[in-house]
């Protein structure tokens, strides 16, 4: 089945007409980027949720004031210029000559004191720096302040998180919607904007080069640099069958796929024609994460006992495959092999050491409630681990139930705090890139806040919030590693979440595709189509 005929099926079956959405698809002077993402984009603030779709969208329409290179160094992008007084308590930033907002109105400092505070309320890197931050003030329609009540070491850092949260620059207007209501408009001031009319949700989302963006004279390098986009299209498709995919992209129907299973990269490695390339150089962590609102996972002697029913090597192997290229178990929080990648208090941990586990949940006190795991089915990255989690945790004595569903829905539903019984959860498996992982501050998992400002789970633990504002106060990089690992043995003693391993994502293209970029998201400027 070709490329069009299933569009022209899907577009059928969601009582739309084909030539809505086949339209550019046959050949003509405009040069269109077609990709097929992990997922389909539904959720369009990238502020309201961490879903990584939601933040790839917002890659494309929005621009950051500052933004971090391959090396994790943090870099000037709409901003020009930033200066810190001597005393470390107010940073001074200057914006770039001629940005301007797709709507054709000049982006401001206002726009951007409002974007931060927004991000601010949602994200746990901005929610801590929200709290040493005393004021932000602009000086004129280019520059602002921010100024601290005491120094806090990790203010660039946070205004330049290359992920989830992404600290998006929108107008004032769209920045003064509540943090928990979807932004009206998708007004942004990127290198693409985007199409409204050519969005179908579950179908197709398209973007069209900004030809008014100026982009930075510096070498694209992550999300910093210059954003020159070299295509006038990008349309991303949704096919939720991956062998479709694969014969689509080997065909030329399609440019990019993202996230191929591994289990289809034999397929991919067949033809010379293909490049197959991983991307995400520091990795992504798959991780188990409980509901602490309700039972049995708020009881943290059933934690205990969960952390050792689950094995993080068949978690890997079911997910890619015995092949060290694309995985390897560890059990830091924070990412093996960077600055804070401590196991500190795993020790015997995630082995799927069956017997000490049920030994551990029939002292726990657990009466068989059942455990509700949510199972995303339409997510390659996603998909495996579930039923391999739940099948260990039936040998250890839980009660478990898999609930499947895409994972748009899931990302809807684990907002719900309520119990089961009423609509909720117990337990969902997501990934996270490594860069949104690799300090306490950043890494939302362990954030502490419970209801307050925590992340799905609503994990609360008083005694890690002070070691995270400890780590996030300190500037020696001794102590700040000494934090870490009493951060490390907390969250093993109290479970925010469990970590299922690290795993390396291959993305998929021809080799007449030049220019693609590494980093923790996929970027599409940059990016020119030549011939093969």
């Amino acid at each position: 089945m070709t490329f069009k005929r299933i569009l022209m099926g899907a577009c059928a079956a969601a009582a739309l007409s084909a030539p809505m959405l086949v339209a550019s698809a046959p050949a003509s002077a405009e040069s269109v980027l077609r990709v097929v993402m992990h997922s389909s984009l539904r959720v369009l603030d990238p502020i309201m949720t961490t879903a990584y779709m939601s933040r790839n969208h917002g890659y494309m329409i929005y621009d950051t004031l500052l933004a971090m290179d391959e090396k994790q160094v943090v870099k000037p992008q709409m901003a020009e210029s930033w200066k810190v007084s001597d005393d470390g308590l107010t940073y001074t930033f200057t914006l770039r000559d001629g940005l301007m907002w797709h709507d054709g109105t000049p982006v401001t400092a206002e726009d951007c004191i409002a974007s931060i505070k927004r991000w601010g309320q949602r994200d746990g890197m901005g929610q801590k720096l929200m709290q040493f931050t005393k004021e932000m003030t602009a000086l004129d329609a280019k520059s602002f302040t921010l100024v601290l009540k005491e120094p806090y070491g990790l203010v660039l850092e946070s205004l330049g998180k290359p992920s989830s949260n992404t600290p998006f620059m929108v107008p004032k207007k769209l920045a003064e919607t509540p943090p928990s209501e979807p932004m009206p408009e998708q007004i942004g001031s990127g290198p693409f904007k985007w199409v409204k009319e050519g969005f179908q949700p579950g179908l197709k989302a398209v973007y069209a080069k900004n030809t008014d963006y100026k982009p930075r004279s510096e070498a694209p390098s992550w999300a910093s640099g210059g954003k020159v986009v070299k295509v006038d299209k990008v349309e991303w498709v949704t096919m939720p069958d991956h062998m479709t995919a694969a014969n689509a992209l080997i065909n030329g129907e399609i440019d990019f796929v993202e996230n191929p299973p591994t289990d289809l990269l034999p397929i991919y490695e067949a033809d010379s024609n293909l490049e197959m390339r991983i991307t995400n150089k520091l990795g992504s962590q798959v991780m188990m994460r409980p509901n602490h609102l309700h039972p049995p996972f708020n009881n943290p002697k059933v934690l205990e006992a969960l952390s050792y029913a689950v094995s993080q090597k068949d978690v890997m192997v079911g997910m890619v495959g015995d092949n060290p290229k694309y995985y390897q178990t560890c059990t830091s929080y924070f990412i093996c092999g960077t600055t804070y990648g401590t196991q500190a208090g795993s020790e015997g941990k995630m082995v799927g050491d069956i017997a000490t586990a049920k030994k551990m949940l029939a002292a726990s006190g657990y009466d068989g409630t059942k455990v509700v795991i949510m199972h995303p089915t339409d997510v390659a990255t996603l998909s495996s681990h579930p039923p391999i989690v739940a099948q260990a945790m039936r040998q250890a004595g839980f009660n478990v139930e898999l609930q499947a569903m895409d994972w748009q829905t899931l990302v809807g539903r684990r907002a719900k705090q309520d119990p089961v019984d009423a609509g909720g959860w117990n337990m969902f498996i997501t990934t996270w890139v490594g860069a949104d992982l690799i300090n306490p501050v950043a890494n939302l998992g362990i954030n502490g806040s419970g209801k307050k400002g925590g992340w799905f789970g609503w994990y609360e633990n008083a005694e890690m919030e002070k070691l995270r504002d400890s780590f996030a106060r300190e500037t020696d990089p001794a102590k700040q590693k000494a934090i870490v690992e009493q951060i490390s043995k907390l969250g093993w003693s109290t479970i925010p979440n469990l970590p299922l391993g690290q795993f390396f994502a291959v993305s998929v293209f021809p080799k007449s595709l030049k220019g693609v970029l590494d980093g923790p998201a996929p970027y599409f400027w940059n990016i020119e189509k030549t011939k093969g």
